[in-house]
């Protein structure tokens, strides 16, 4: 009887687990059918001939935008160009950008940069490059109509939140090179360091200029500006984060494969010595910045200043494909060490300090974040 009832388990298992299966599958093909049944609609009914090519690039990619604003479809052209290095046979604007909505969106100008002299904000939507409408346009699509020859002249539309009108800006590219790390000494007490992106060098010259700055002996402070820095290497956020601390869980990663999560930790030492630290952020200060400032914030051992972060907090990979092409998608997420999520949420400064005037630009007199952090400091 025992044995007859273990084989008529094994016999429902198999008989009804691959049921299940195949009727997702079913779906799945039935889907398919449908997919190519209304493309093959549109070639025969579509008021205007269509190259049925790009209308299967632009599916795929619109399957990888459905699922988050950073994962994107890369045909095998946009593939190449982004691998090679072009030597300045090709200018930019100095943008991170990202998809929201059908429309292109600022992450960050980068400073000393065409986009950041003319005054391109973080959050800042694009609608239009050159009079070509950008809704509709994937983001690989909208980035290649900014790319142009060093010195050719580009104009955007942009819409501001808070402004009615729509913007024009007139700028002219140029060859985009970043430095991602300067420092300074303000009233020969305050050591101030701006990091602009996470390179794989960057902690190497933080460190440099940190020793550097700490040979005045009326030193007492510091500030890590990390407005307008979109992000870069998550082992960089790590090293630095670890620069201040002396312990503690700097961040983790979650992913869809258990075995793949993952978590860091400061090791002992403090490079300043305990001093005040201040961190500036703003809405332009993004995923590897995040993890700094939410970091630092966690541990309580930074004053954050300015306006609440981007909340870009998700890792992307980059994956080929056969036909020479690459998908750029999310495979997993940050969390700070409080356990909170990054993502469309960002991090809260200790001290919300907004920019004054659209005449701002940082590390200039209209600066009002930085003056404040300084009165700050000086108590």
């Amino acid at each position: 009887m025992k044995k007859l009832r273990f084989c008529l388990l094994i016999f429902i298992s198999i008989f009804y687990l691959p049921k299940t299966v195949l009727s997702a599958e079913i779906d799945i093909y039935k889907k398919i059918d449908l997919f190519g049944e209304v493309l093959e609609k549109i070639n025969e009914e579509y008021v205007d001939d269509i190259d049925q090519s790009e209308s299967m690039d632009s599916a795929i990619n619109g399957l990888l935008q459905s699922l988050d604003p950073y994962s994107a479809y890369m045909p095998p052209k946009i593939f190449e160009e982004m691998q090679t290095e072009t030597r300045g046979e090709f200018g930019g604007l100095g943008i991170e950008v990202s998809m929201e909505a059908g429309v292109v969106k600022v992450i960050s100008p980068i400073d000393d940069t065409p986009a950041s002299k003319a005054g391109i904000k973080a959050g800042d939507y694009i609608v239009k490059i050159d009079d070509i409408q950008v809704q509709g346009k994937t983001l690989s699509e909208a980035v290649d109509l900014m790319r142009g020859p060093v010195g050719s002249p580009i104009e955007l539309i942009i819409r501001r939140r808070g402004v009615k009108k729509a913007l024009t800006f007139n700028i002219v590219r140029e060859v985009i090179q970043v430095q991602s790390v300067k420092s300074e000494l303000i009233q020969d007490k305050i050591g101030y360091i701006r990091l602009t992106s996470f390179n794989d060098n960057s902690s190497d010259q933080i460190e440099k200029q940190i020793k550097k700055l700490k040979k005045n002996k009326s030193l007492n402070s510091f500030i890590l500006d990390l407005r307008n820095n979109p992000g870069g290497l998550l082992s960089q956020a790590i090293k630095i984060s670890d620069f201040f601390l002396e312990n503690g869980e700097i961040v983790s990663t979650k992913s869809r494969k258990k075995s793949e999560n993952r978590k860091w930790f400061a090791r002992k030492g403090d490079i300043i010595d305990g001093k005040t630290l201040l961190v500036l952020i703003n809405y332009g200060s993004a995923s590897a910045s995040e993890i700094v400032a939410g970091a630092l914030k966690d541990h309580k051992r930074a004053i954050i200043l300015g306006e609440n972060s981007f909340g870009k907090g998700s890792v992307q990979s980059i994956i080929p494909l056969k036909n020479k092409g690459a998908i750029r998608l999310t495979v997993s997420k940050y969390y700070l060490p409080s356990g909170k999520s990054i993502s469309e949420v960002g991090v809260r400064p200790d001290i919300e300090v907004s920019e004054e005037s659209d005449d701002f630009r940082i590390k200039t007199e209209t600066d009002n974040q930085l003056n404040y952090a300084i009165k700050l400091l000086n108590g």
